[in-house]
């Protein structure tokens, strides 16, 4: 097979492309703004050719002449200059910009330009630094560290600030098992912000699916693996969240910036020839196809070989087992754990997408954990006053009426979270009864419309000190919960000390104050309070691992529970101990004192 991409090696540099319907392909070097364009030769599907020397370091991309036939599939157009799907390095980010979907428009200027990669020996294999259980940590990287007062100003928004040693400490604080980085591979902004003034920031619009992306990583790989490293020494794994599911070439009306311009192929089609938009956002690749699995696949080794990442979560992740349905035997599962590279790595699905069926939780393999948005909307409407008891008990306890085929038998595959990236935060979710999203430019008519949050009495910020008492017991009620609940947990950075999105439930367009953390007024209180129950959950963390066989639940009073408690609405709570002989855990529910205690026995 042959290996796609640069590669230096035995005085030669060799380029090589997929493009199966072109009529021909030059690769094209840059010296500053002169170009050097060469005819690329053609065998099969693939075009390369190899230049004498090591060229690493140099500026490359393709140009690529066919048919253009944007509704038969054909974007060929040798005035667009195309990124190596194969890229693991740009020398710009992407921008928006008219000229990137008209034919003939040249946008040599306007397009990255990919980066030859120095020759490297792969890092060695190590099992993944993380086990289920443990305290996954959700870091948008540029807002985590932008107003960081303990990071130097010329290092923040870059992911080496995550090896800071105030980004360490605060991280050992915390107890954090695994920090999951969302997507860290160059994306390009939706072509409705520019004209608003806005821009992505949460990354999940991607062109190249292992390009890092210049202004996050402007140090590239070698600075992607070094803060691994830096994080590994303190035992903490490292999760890359991936969007496999589509790329920033978006709709009809979208740019030709890589794929589109070499092999539309890998976008799926309905029966009409119009695209397939599973993922939402303009185009869905289509997993069906062997050529976008092995995509996938050679990214996700690459960001293992070459950077020592642990693991990985999927946004949308039934796109990656539909064909067009979802299939839970889809190849790409097998392909997965056939890999010896990939076989041991942690996975993690979103286990839902906007397409037909597309809500899939508890239908991965038995591998995979999932995020369990169930866990978080019940538990919300129990702190709410809207769920009973009886399902608050059965999220904590590992979600069996989901994940039952392979529980309690194996650990609990569940990401149990109270908040996520997308969404409210923690401390808007019991302050803010409804969105607040007018700085998106909508209208506010993005983000979810229903989030089973309340205001406690004030919509947003609130000087009344009995509303304030009363958010911060409902925070810790909350997160209590989260830590003493079977399964692997995830925080999103910054819930931990109580930070706001004035309200914004979906500030993916905000690099801004909305979307980055306030380190200077956080709640040091709530902080010190997650860092105490993280710490009886990493003492006993293979309690939450996996349920135990053999449980007790009590009411408060210390009474068996009976049926007529579980069912009971008004219930004030319960209890439930577990015991083994080297020891065990007990975990109070009180309802109306807005707490939950997790203690060790």
């Amino acid at each position: 097979m042959t290996t796609l991409g640069a590669v230096v090696g035995e005085g030669l540099t060799r380029f090589a492309v997929r493009s199966p319907r072109a009529g021909r392909v030059w690769l094209c070097l840059f010296e500053g703004e002169v170009e050097t364009r060469h005819e690329m030769v053609r065998e099969g599907e693939v075009w390369s050719i190899a230049l004498p020397g090591n060229l690493a370091g140099a500026r490359y991309g393709y140009r690529a002449e066919g048919r253009w036939a944007p509704p038969e599939g054909c974007w060929f157009d040798p005035a667009k200059l195309l990124v190596d799907p194969y890229a693991v390095e740009l020398d710009r980010r992407f921008v928006q910009d008219r000229r990137l979907g008209l034919f003939g428009e040249d946008t040599a200027a306007i397009v990255p330009r990919a980066i030859v990669p120095a020759p490297c020996e792969p890092l060695p294999k190590d099992a993944p630094c993380f086990a289920a259980g443990g305290l996954i940590y959700e870091i948008n990287v540029r807002a985590f560290t932008m107003l960081h007062p303990g990071v130097p100003e010329a290092l923040r928004g870059t992911v080496g600030a995550l090896a800071h040693p105030a980004v360490l400490a605060h991280l050992r604080k915390l107890n954090v098992a695994a920090v999951e980085l969302m997507p860290v591979v160059a994306w390009i902004d939706e072509r409705h912000l520019p004209p608003l003034g806005l821009v992505n920031a949460w990354g999940y619009n991607p062109v190249a699916m292992m390009a890092l992306d210049p202004g996050l990583c402007p140090g590239g790989v070698a600075e992607l693996r070094d803060t691994i490293a830096a994080l590994h020494a303190e035992g903490i794994g490292v999760l890359l969240d991936l969007v496999f599911n589509h790329t920033g070439e978006s709709d009809m009306q979208g740019g030709v910036l890589s794929l589109r311009g070499l092999d539309d192929e890998v976008y799926a089609r309905a029966a009409d020839g119009a695209l397939v938009n599973d993922s939402g956002c303009g185009n869905t690749l289509d997993f069906a196809n062997p050529v976008v699995r092995r995509l996938a696949r050679d990214a996700m080794r690459h960001f293992v070989l070459n950077c020592g990442v642990d693991g990985f979560r999927f946004d949308l992740a039934p796109v990656l087992a539909r064909g067009p349905g979802f299939d839970p035997a889809a190849p790409i599962f097998a392909e997965i754990s056939d890999d010896p590279v990939l076989a041991d790595r942690v996975l993690i699905a979103e286990p839902w997408d906007i397409g037909p069926g597309g809500y899939r939780l508890g239908n991965f393999p038995a591998h995979w954990l999932e995020w369990n948005d169930r866990f978080r909307d019940d538990v919300r409407r129990f702190w709410k006053g809207e769920e009973g008891v009886g399902k608050l008990a059965t999220r904590l306890a590992g979600s069996s009426d989901i994940f039952g085929p392979h529980w309690p038998h194996a650990d609990c595959r569940s990401v149990n979270f109270l908040a996520a990236h997308d969404g409210f935060t923690l401390a808007d979710t019991v302050s803010y009864e409804r969105r607040h999203n007018e700085a998106n430019g909508e209208g506010n008519r993005d983000g979810h419309g229903e989030n089973f949050s309340w205001n406690n009495g004030i919509e947003g910020p609130a000087h009344d000190p009995h509303v304030q008492a009363r958010r911060a017991s409902d925070m810790r009620a909350l997160l209590g919960t989260l830590f003493a609940s079977t399964g692997t947990i995830m925080l999103t950075a910054g819930d931990e000390f109580g930070r706001s999105q004035r309200g914004n439930n979906n500030a993916y367009c905000q690099d801004n104050a909305i979307g980055w953390l306030d380190w200077e007024n956080r709640d040091r209180e709530l902080e010190d309070h997650v860092a105490r129950l993280s710490l009886v959950r990493t003492k006993r963390r293979g309690w939450f691992a996996r349920f135990p066989d053999t449980v007790e639940w009590h009411t408060l009073g210390g009474h068996p529970k009976t049926t007529a408690d579980w069912e009971n609405p008004h219930s004030a709570g319960f209890v439930y101990e577990a015991r083994e002989e080297e020891g065990g855990i007990r975990v109070e529910v009180r309802r109306h004192e807005r707490e939950v205690r997790v203690s060790a026995i």
